[in-house]
C-alpha cells in the first residue's frame, strides 16, 4: 500500500516534468486544427453572437450569466488586434471573425484543467504519483477536449470551480494568517466566477460546504467517542493534529463560522453581482433582479424530451454515457470539399464523414463510474466500523484479515472529498425537469476520474503482481481508447465504416 508522505526533491523534479508533459499534450490537442470548421459549432451560435453583441454594445437576452461571454468577447477582441490569422473568416456572428479567434481562449483554459486537478490531488494526499495519474486521466477525457475546442462555456465553469476548491484546500495548510485569508478570498472569488458562468457552477461551492460539514461531523463523533470512553482531551487533540498532518481536511473545523460566511457566501455573491455590471450597462431596460427572474423562467419553460432537443438525456444515463451529443456532423460526397467555406479541407475521392461528438473516453467514464461506487462502498464500510468501535480515531482498516480494504486516514479523507464533491455536482440535477445533456455531468465526472486514478495508484504500488498488472493495464486501456475515439473528438475525416466502428451503442448516433 502506498505511503502518503512527502516525496524527495528528485521525485518533485520528475513530477513537475510529468505535469508539464501532460499540460503540453493537452495544449497541443486543443490547438491542433482549432479553426478546422469555419462555422459556428453547436452553442457557438449563441455564445459567439452574444460576445459580438458585447463588443458592439448591442442589447440582448441570454439564459445564462454573462462571464463566459465576456471572456469569449475578450478572446475575439485580442485576436482582432493581431496581424495574422484573418485569412479565413465568417460573418455568422454579425462581424468578420476567424474561427480560432473565438476559440483560442477556451482551448488555453481547457489545457489548464489537468494541472489544476494535479494541484488538488497533491494537496489532498502529498503523493506525486496520484496527482500525475489524475492529471493524465483528465487529459485523456474526450468530453473535456471537445468542450475546450469550441467557444462554449463549460470549461470556464469547471476551471473556476476547481480553482475554488484548490484555494480552499491551500487555505488549510497552516494556522490562521494573512496568507490563509488570501487563499480563502481567492476561493470565494473563484466560486463566484463559476456561478457567473452558469448557475450550476454553484455545485462546486456546495461541495465546499459539504466538506466543512463533514469535518464537523467527524469531529463531533470523535468528541462523542471520547466522552463515552473517558478519553482525555489531550489525547483527542493529539488525534486531530495527527489527522491534520496527513490530510488538510480535518483542519476545516479550525475555520471560524464568520470566515465561512464571509468568504464562501458574501464574497461569491458580491463577485457574481459585480459581473453583471457591464451587461446591465448595455441592457439598461432590465434590472439585476428582473434578469435573474427572466433566466429562471426561461429554464422553466425549456421543457424536456426529444421534441425539445434530440440529445436530451436523463441524469442517470450520464453514468454510463448512454446519450452523448453530436456537436458537428457533415458528410462530404466523393470529389466535393467540405461546405461552410472550409477550403483547407481538401476534396476526397471517397465519402468522408466529419463528426465532432461530445462524448467522454468510454473506458475512462465506465471505469470511473465503477470506481466512484467502490469508493462510496468502502467509505461506508469504514464509517460503519468507526461507529461501532470504541475509539475517537478514524479507523485505518476494517479488519486485519482484509488488507485490500485497509486505508490510511489520508485516503479516508480523500474518499470523503471525492464522494462529497461528486454528490454535490450530481444530485442537484435529479429534480431538474428541463432538457439536460451529457455535458452537465462534467463537474461530477471529474471527481469520478479522480476516484479511478486513486485506485490505479494503489494498484501500481501493491505488493500483489496481479494488482500492479491491473494498474498498468487500466492506464494503457484508457490511453488506447482515447487514441481510438480521438477522430470524433477532433473532427478528423473518417470513412463511413470507420465512423460506424466508433459508434458502439445505437444511442450514440
Amino acid at each position: 500500500m502506498p505511503s502518503f508522505e512527502k516525496s524527495s526533491k528528485r521525485s518533485a523534479a520528475w513530477f513537475r516534468a510529468g505535469i508539464f508533459a501532460v499540460w503540453l499534450l493537452s495544449l497541443v490537442l486543443r490547438f491542433w486544427g482549432l479553426g478546422r470548421f469555419n462555422t459556428l459549432v453547436f452553442d457557438e451560435v449563441y455564445y459567439v453572437k452574444f460576445a459580438h453583441n458585447y463588443l458592439t454594445q448591442t442589447p440582448f437576452f441570454d439564459g445564462h450569466p454573462p462571464l463566459s461571454k465576456y471572456l469569449i468577447a475578450a478572446s475575439m477582441w485580442i485576436a482582432k488586434q493581431l496581424p495574422f490569422g484573418h485569412d479565413a473568416v465568417n460573418g455568422l456572428a454579425g462581424g468578420a471573425y476567424a474561427p480560432w479567434s473565438y476559440r483560442w481562449l477556451n482551448a488555453l483554459t481547457g489545457s489548464l484543467i489537468p494541472p489544476a486537478i494535479a494541484g488538488i490531488a497533491y494537496q489532498l494526499t502529498r503523493r506525486y504519483s496520484y496527482a500525475l495519474i489524475a492529471a493524465l486521466f483528465v487529459a485523456l477525457d474526450g468530453m473535456l477536449l471537445v468542450e475546450s475546442r469550441y467557444a462554449l462555456n463549460n470549461v470556464y465553469l469547471i476551471i473556476f470551480g476547481l480553482l475554488g476548491l484548490w484555494c480552499f484546500l491551500l487555505a488549510l495548510s497552516g494556522p490562521r494568517s494573512l496568507r490563509q485569508e488570501l487563499w480563502l478570498l481567492l476561493s470565494g472569488l473563484s466560486f463566484g466566477a463559476s456561478a457567473a458562468i452558469k448557475w450550476n457552477g454553484l455545485w462546486f461551492l456546495l461541495g465546499a460546504y459539504g466538506l466543512w460539514a463533514s469535518a464537523w461531523v467527524v469531529r463531533s463523533a470523535q468528541v462523542f467517542h471520547a466522552k463515552q470512553t473517558g478519553e482525555p482531551a489531550s489525547a483527542l487533540a493529539e488525534t486531530r493534529r495527527d489527522d491534520g498532518k496527513k490530510s488538510p481536511l480535518p483542519q476545516l473545523t479550525n475555520l471560524k463560522p464568520g470566515q465561512i460566511i464571509f468568504y464562501l457566501a458574501v464574497v461569491p455573491a458580491l463577485f457574481y453581482r459585480i459581473t453583471w455590471i457591464p451587461h446591465l450597462r448595455f441592457n439598461p431596460d432590465s434590472s439585476f433582479w428582473e434578469l435573474q427572474k427572466q433566466i429562471l423562467l426561461y429554464h422553466q419553460r425549456v421543457g424536456d424530451g426529444p421534441r425539445v432537443h434530440p440529445y436530451c438525456s436523463d441524469w442517470y444515463t450520464w453514468l454510463l454515457m448512454i446519450r452523448p451529443v453530436a456537436y458537428f456532423y457533415q458528410v462530404t460526397q466523393p470529389g466535393a470539399p467540405l461546405p461552410n467555406g472550409n477550403s483547407n479541407l481538401a476534396a476526397t475521392p471517397d465519402t468522408v464523414i466529419y463528426d465532432v461528438h461530445a462524448i467522454g473516453n468510454p473506458f475512462l467514464w465506465w471505469l470511473s463510474t465503477i470506481a466512484i461506487i467502490l469508493v462510496a462502498g468502502v467509505l461506508l464500510l469504514h464509517t460503519m466500523s468507526w461507529i461501532t468501535q470504541k475509539s475517537p480515531q478514524v479507523p485505518s482498516t476494517i479488519s486485519s484479515q482484509n488488507s485490500s480494504l485497509a486505508l490510511t486516514p489520508t485516503e479516508l479523507w480523500l474518499g470523503v472529498f471525492l464522494i462529497v464533491n461528486y454528490t454535490a455536482n450530481l444530485l442537484p440535477w435529479v429534480p431538474v425537469t428541463r432538457c439536460v445533456f451529457l455535458y452537465h455531468y462534467m463537474g461530477a465526472g471529474i471527481f469520478a476520474t479522480m476516484a479511478i486514478a486513486w485506485l490505479v495508484d494503489r494498484w501500481l504500488y501493491s505488493t500483489q503482481p496481479r494488482l500492479r498488472t491491473m494498474g498498468i493495464g487500466t492506464i494503457v486501456l484508457i490511453a488506447l481508447a482515447f487514441i481510438f475515439w480521438m477522430p470524433i473528438y477532433l473532427g478528423l475525416p473518417l470513412s463511413p465504416t470507420e465512423f460506424q466502428l466508433r459508434m458502439w451503442l445505437p444511442s450514440w448516433l
